[in-house]
């Protein structure tokens, strides 16, 4: 898991009035609305007695702890602290993390990181959101007990749509099956360091019965798919000129081995809101296919090194992805998980927020960090 890139918290529409605790990178967060409904995120630890914030409610734009009644604003900074008396000051201690917050097509996102704004990554567009005459989404999130990079390595990998769905692939009775030549791309959704893309034909069956008939059997269809940052990817399915799925994942690690995946399915076809449902259900289907197989894998995390698996030429997509990994990970952006394991229930740690290269003398510590 690593800090200093945008992760999705909530979908808008489920932050309301309440605030809500959302687990991200293995630790607690509050995500509320304060009474101009602009959304903040901040670490969930109270930096009293610990309490959680998220516990609490919203009072005068701050969000006060359940424990003590303290209260903080949405940039973390301490407004009350009651057993103090009305109008004392407030220690310069008294703060929590607060992280940037964006909220951008029905998602609610924060930046968990301490860069300053010039320097992060962007959030992936969805510019088909803009085109309501010739595209309509749908919104999807579910959770699965896998880890993140095993996930958007199978988003990435083309070899596995014939075995694994149905829907893409011939599930190996195919004798003439091949991986086409892979045609990569730079990041199509900022700087190059951020990401890459690639292009491949493929063959794929007709619809069935048992499926939205949108296509029929074909020699030469594309597809490509991309990363932006270790957790945003996009995939595009071009069945004709007027037939295109496009689909955008934003993944939030919740702890190394479980994730949850917000999902927006955008379709230039079946413009009709009856559709909806057969279109999210079947990418429900596609989903749970996924996650069958990926709960399965041995060893749970992607390996140390690519020479414990065995990797041919289809695989070259995450090899590329891995190694945009390690170099975050030499930054020093790596959550260090197995040391901070070691302290689980003895000692709460934050993610770094940007105030942290600003101001020193905070009450709690920063998570572990590996470069190595």
């Amino acid at each position: 898991m690593y800090i200093n890139f945008w992760y999705p918290v909530v979908l808008s529409e489920e932050l309301k009035e309440e605030p809500i605790r959302a687990r991200m990178l293995g630790q607690n967060f509050v995500v509320f609305r304060d009474s101009k409904g602009k959304a903040s995120t901040l670490s969930d630890t109270c930096p009293h007695r610990g309490g959680a914030l998220s516990g609490g409610i919203i009072k005068e734009n701050c969000i006060q702890c359940p424990y003590h009644g303290w209260q903080f604003d949405g940039e973390g900074h301490c407004h009350r602290i009651p057993s103090l008396g009305k109008g004392a000051k407030i220690p310069v201690r008294a703060r929590v993390d607060a992280y940037p917050t964006e909220e951008k097509y029905g998602i609610v996102f924060a930046f968990l990181g301490d860069l300053e704004e010039k320097q992060r990554p962007p959030i992936m567009p969805v510019n088909e959101l803009d085109d309501d005459q010739n595209w309509r989404a749908n919104w999807l999130t579910y959770e699965a007990d896998i880890n993140f990079e095993r996930s958007i390595e199978n988003g990435l990998d083309v070899a596995h749509n014939e075995f694994v769905h149905p829907t893409h692939g011939h599930e190996g009775k195919d004798e003439d099956y091949k991986v086409n030549k892979l045609d990569f791309v730079e990041n199509m959704f900022g700087q190059k360091k951020w990401g890459f893309g690639l292009w491949h034909a493929f063959k794929s069956p007709a619809s069935t019965k048992e499926s939205p008939q949108i296509k029929e059997e074909s020699d030469q269809r594309m597809a490509g798919s991309g990363i932006v940052g270790p957790n945003q990817m996009w995939t595009y399915i071009v069945f004709n000129e007027n037939s295109e799925f496009r689909q955008y994942m934003f993944e939030c690690p919740v702890e190394q081995n479980h994730v949850k995946i917000f999902l927006i399915n955008m379709r230039k076809m079946m413009l009709d809101a009856n559709m909806d449902k057969t279109i999210a259900d079947r990418c429900m289907v596609i989903a749970r296919q996924d996650i069958a197989l990926l709960e399965q894998l041995d060893p749970v995390l992607t390996p140390d090194t690519n020479s414990k698996e065995l990797l041919v030429p289809a695989d070259e997509p995450c090899i590329k992805y891995r190694k945009l990994l390690d170099g975050w990970k030499k930054k020093g952006w790596k959550i260090d998980s197995n040391e901070v394991n070691k302290h689980i229930g003895k000692k709460a740690f934050v993610i770094p927020s940007p105030d942290r290269k600003k101001q020193k003398g905070w009450v709690l510590d920063t998570v572990p960090l590996s470069s190595r």
